[in-house]
């Protein structure tokens, strides 16, 4: 996810002012992005990495935020820098207490923004909270995370919400896609004619829903006629517990 948030980066009007170091213990990881976008040095050292930067990304799994910011604490100026965590499920009571350091006088600037993979391509969907930042350092976050898709500022209580809608969401998409090229080849057709078709075909139904800027309800209505073939496999879809199905997997995210 921190190799896409500085792909996406690169890709945007924003990055022709920003300067992008990541860090990484990985050489070939590191060696992938570097040969991809010169935009983006790249270090194996997370102190140095941190040194000098205005906004600093923590971009690990879960169980590794506080080994990380073990490791580089001592080189953070709480007073300056914006701290960023992207690990779902640490909330701001656990990062300040792993951001805890003798001689500190003021909390850091705290950031925790849940994205989805699409952020590479610049069309993630962004879940922000803050904590003991200023507004103008939220306008900056929002403004810099704006650039790689819809970003909403969130009351903390609201990230594990967004992370099952749109960050596990996205997988759930993915599995609605799968089904259908498999059905589709049941049906007789080839796996990537069937990809491009429902790839067309959702892209179809998101431009209807915010061209008319109505209910998906409404527009089922539009396609769906009396004894007609649509509502027939509707139906078998809910029989099945296809409705049910998405909102037991949304609440099992949570």
């Amino acid at each position: 996810m921190g190799g896409a948030i500085a792909r996406g980066l690169c890709k945007s009007d924003f990055a022709k002012s920003l300067e992008i170091c990541c860090a990484d213990k990985s050489e070939d990881i590191l060696n992938n992005i570097a040969a991809d976008y010169k935009c983006i040095m790249t270090t194996k050292d997370n102190r140095k990495a941190v040194e000098g930067a205005d906004i600093i990304i923590i971009a690990v799994k879960p169980w590794l935020v506080e080994s990380v910011f073990s490791e580089i604490k001592d080189s953070l100026d709480y007073g300056r820098q914006i701290i960023v965590s992207i690990a779902a499920g640490v909330e701001f009571e656990k990062l300040l207490m792993y951001l805890k350091k003798s001689g500190q006088t003021a909390d850091p600037a705290l950031f925790r923004i849940i994205p989805n993979t699409a952020i590479e391509v610049r069309e993630s969907v962004n879940f922000v909270s803050a904590i003991n930042a200023s507004q103008e350092q939220i306008d900056l976050i929002m403004r810099l995370f704006g650039e790689l898709g819809l970003t909403l500022l969130v009351e903390e209580r609201l990230i594990r919400s967004g992370t099952a809608l749109a960050s596990c969401g996205i997988a759930y998409a993915f599995r609605y896609i799968r089904a259908n090229i498999e059905g589709a080849v049941e049906i007789g057709l080839y796996p990537e004619q069937a990809k491009k078709i429902m790839i067309q075909t959702l892209r179809g139904a998101i431009t209807l829903l915010e061209h008319n800027n109505s209910h998906p309800e409404v527009e089922i209505d539009r396609v769906t006629t009396p004894g007609g073939i649509t509502i027939k496999g509707l139906n078998v879809m809910e029989a099945a517990g296809f409705t049910q199905s998405v909102i037991k997997g949304l609440k099992a995210s949570m």
